[in-house]
């Protein structure tokens, strides 16, 4: 927030302030009986001021009239409604002149006996209330200028002039509340009125004001800085008149006055001559100001609080030195203070402080180390734009430090500076929020050389929070880790020394609540979508288990072309033909099948009992051709039926092909199937599913009862993540993933079948007399079942061996 901003803001609530206690002596006074009795029309009372002013006799009976009517019109004039009223009765043009014409020569000094007024004439009293009543009228911005225009500054000015400063120790009674009525009605008349502060000015009215802050009666000295105050704000030729006028060493002396109200005026006064204004902001400086500023951030007023924590950032601007002063003489525990206050304005202001201040190293450091860090984290998530704003500012410059980065990720900085991003209600603070996170990133992958060592450190202290004995520490820096620590150190820090496991428990725990919960889920998606930029495209088809690189493939024409076949299958009741050079060459499955001790590898014909005609049929081609477009209509029941024939290549088809139509509500029973059918490359998709679209997910099973279910399949699903990056000889870490595809052996022209030989030679067929290799499904323990039993075999029954 800027200063000038809060500085109308201060005066609004200044100006209120002086009405209102206005308002409480006329009360005051009514309660004596003071007030004059049964309340007149507008019309009326003006009359009698109209004709007082027609009067030159000025004896004291009239006087007494004239006031006793200016006050009950004063008293219209308190309430709104009349004011509009007061004024088209022809107010502004009867009281101006009476005021005018109250001067030093025409005044009798005539006391008031009945009223028993001690020592203060008729025409002071009837002065009093004539700025009253011009300063009620001011209030509303549309009379300021017709009054002032009316001539009113002339008799305010001459006001102010005539009070008389004493030198004994006690105010006396006399024209000390003249000169504070018409001090107000100033303020009031020049408030956001930039032609009615140079009037002031030109009619030599801020010199009298600056004298008044000498004044022995405090109500005085308030209402001369009220209107010093609303005088210099956004005026730089006010200002200069107000300092040349040798206003600031009084000034800063009312700064450590004993009066709540006189020293928060002060320093609004001072705040608006040195705001936008750098060579009155160093004079100011000079002239000592610095320490009673400091001094004002333990007042017991709110207002005196406020007004020096946003002087504070204004003195902070000047220059490298001021900022470390104002440190160094105690500002900052003090505004760390004012965080945690209720006021919103305080929080607001000390907030403000502590930005401009943080623009220094140094300071930097210590802000956080006092305490600055939790409750500037507080104020981002406030319902106040301009809290969040300040707030958002200073932590931008406190993460410029390296020596914060522990402290920011202990506090959960980054996670809340995530998380608040997109609530803040304006864009200039979702801004700043993102470059702090920008920030923090560039703290740990430095651009330049320069600050590798800097970056190094950083990160260690970071990595070093994962030994934390504190649960929630650990998993603050796992999350931020996952976020800001380099592409190339991800492995040491999350594989090597494990740092994913913290990620994986806090996901499955189900006592922490649903924010930490979601934050977890999305620290693991975002390193595993890091991770895998080093991986092979999911859908490319892996190299088959014991199988050469390269394949060799009949083509499309052979599937189910009778040509050369020398097999069927019997499927829901037709022929498939097919042909047992590519079924052997296609998976460990056929191989056995086909050249084992099962009783098909005689047979014509091999009977199909649990599988679709067209799910075999896409199989095939998968067999024949080694590509295959699979849809969803088929894609479960093709999956069943690689993993039953040991078809990797279509199984991770399949499993590609069903991850692509995820949903929230079937991505738990499609983890499940995958399961069933041994396919962990689904599992995990299952798993970065969940952890994309966390918040609809678990909002399925939110209810009490469907909880363990929720947290059970998690467990379930997080070996297949952990396992692939656990894999050290895996792909994620290996610099040359595999190919895509085996690629496939051109057939010979016309289409002719190749030879046996060359099937062998491609390593697509075991060599003569060899033996399928244990884990195919074949070889136990006991070594391999004998020819002569002719079992029938597992795979084609739809039971997969035990040895799988």
């Amino acid at each position: 927030m800027s200063s000038g901003s809060d500085s109308c803001s201060s005066f609004r609530s200044s100006l209120k302030r002086n009405i209102e206690e206005l308002f409480e002596e006329v009360a005051s006074k009514k309660r004596a009986g003071v007030m004059f009795q049964g309340q007149q029309s507008a019309a009326a009372l003006l009359e009698t001021l109209r004709n007082g002013l027609n009067n030159t006799s000025y004896i004291a009976p009239d006087k007494a009239a004239l006031r006793k009517a200016a006050h009950s019109l004063a008293e219209l004039c308190k309430q709104d409604e009349f004011i509009d009223e007061v004024v088209a009765e022809g107010a502004i043009e009867v009281v101006v002149p009476l005021l005018n014409a109250g001067g030093v020569a025409a005044r009798d000094q005539q006391l008031d006996e009945g009223l028993g007024t001690s020592g203060a004439s008729m025409q002071e009293e009837l002065d009093k209330e004539l700025c009253f009543i011009l300063g009620l009228l001011a209030v509303k911005p549309e009379y300021q200028t017709r009054i002032a225009q009316s001539g009113a500054l002339t008799g305010l000015v001459r006001l102010l002039k005539e009070h008389k400063l004493t030198t004994i120790t006690k105010p006396q009674p006399g024209s000390g509340g003249v000169a504070r009525r018409a001090a107000d009605a100033i303020t009031n008349l020049a408030h956001e009125n930039v032609e009615i502060k140079n009037m002031v000015r030109e009619q030599d009215g801020i010199p009298p004001l600056v004298g008044l802050l000498e004044a022995m009666d405090v109500k005085v000295q308030r209402a001369a800085c009220g209107a010093l105050r609303t005088l210099a704000f956004k005026n730089e030729q006010n200002k200069n008149v107000i300092v040349d006028q040798g206003a600031l060493p009084t000034l800063i002396q009312l700064l450590r006055s004993e009066d709540s109200g006189v020293h928060y005026e002060a320093v609004g006064v001072i705040g608006n001559l040195v705001h936008s204004s750098q060579h009155v902001k160093l004079r100011v400086l000079e002239e000592g100001a610095l320490q009673p500023v400091i001094n004002l951030l333990n007042s017991d007023c709110p207002d005196s609080q406020r007004e020096s924590a946003l002087l504070l950032g204004q003195f902070a601007t000047a220059d490298l030195d001021t900022k470390a002063k104002i440190v160094q003489r105690g500002a900052v525990p003090a505004l760390v203070r004012m965080l945690g206050m209720p006021d919103v304005s305080l929080k607001e202001m000390a907030a403000f402080a502590l930005g401009r201040l943080a623009q220094n190293m140094d300071n930097q450091a210590g802000i956080v180390q006092l305490g600055g860090l939790p409750p500037l984290l507080e104020l981002l998530e406030s319902k106040h734009y301009n809290l969040q704003h300040n707030a958002a500012f200073a932590l931008y410059g406190l993460a410029e430090n390296e020596d914060n980065i522990p402290d920011l990720i202990r506090e959960g900085a980054l996670q809340r500076l995530e998380d608040c991003k997109e609530k803040l209600q304006v864009q200039a603070s979702k801004d700043c929020v993102q470059k702090t996170i920008n920030r923090l990133e560039q703290k740990l992958r430095p651009d330049n050389t320069a600050n590798l060592a800097a970056a190094r450190r950083a990160l260690q202290s970071m990595v070093f929070l994962l030994r934390s004995n504190t649960k929630t520490v650990q998993q603050r820096a796992a999350m931020s880790l996952a976020k800001l620590a380099p592409d190339e150190q991800l492995k040491a820090i999350f594989i090597d020394k494990r740092g994913i496991d913290v990620l994986l428990d806090m996901l499955m725990d189900p006592n922490i609540s649903h924010r930490p919960h979601r934050e977890a889920a999305a620290a693991l998606l975002q390193l595993t979508k890091k991770l895998d930029a080093h991986l092979p495209v999911v859908d490319q088809l892996p190299q088959q288990p014991g199988r050469a690189e390269r394949s060799v493939y009949l083509g499309d024409e052979y599937v189910n072309n009778p040509t050369l076949a020398d097999i069927t299958f019997n499927v829901e009741g037709r022929k498939f033909y097919a042909h047992r050079i590519a079924l052997l060459a296609s998976s460990e499955a056929f191989r056995a099948m086909f050249s084992g001790g099962y009783r098909e590898k005689d047979a014509d014909s091999v009977d199909i009992p649990n599988i679709s005609w067209n799910v075999f049929e896409a199989m095939m081609h998968f067999v024949y051709t080694g590509q295959l477009d699979v849809t969803p209509d088929i894609a479960f029941e093709l999956l069943q039926a690689s993993d039953q024939y040991l078809l990797e290549g279509l199984k991770r088809l399949c499993e590609n092909a069903i991850a692509q139509s995820l949903t929230v509500d079937s991505v738990m029973s499609t983890f499940e199937y995958s399961e069933q059918f041994s396919a962990p490359q689904l599992g995990r998709r299952c798993l970065l599913f969940v952890l994309e679209m966390y918040d609809e997910v678990s909002k399925l099973y939110e209810n009490t009862k469907d909880r363990p279910f929720y947290f059970d399949c998690l467990r379930r699903m997080v070996p297949c993540l952990k396992d692939s990056l656990y894999c050290g000889s895996g792909p994620i870490w290996d610099n040359t993933a595999p190919g895509a595809a085996a690629a496939a052996m051109p057939l010979s022209s016309g289409g002719a079948l190749p030879q046996a030989g060359t099937l062998q030679q491609a390593g697509a067929l075991p060599q003569a007399g060899a033996l399928p290799q244990a884990g195919a499904g074949v070889q136990t323990g006991a070594g391999v079942q004998p020819p002569a039993e002719q079992l029938r075999n597992p795979w084609v029954a739809g039971v997969r061996p035990t040895g799988r």
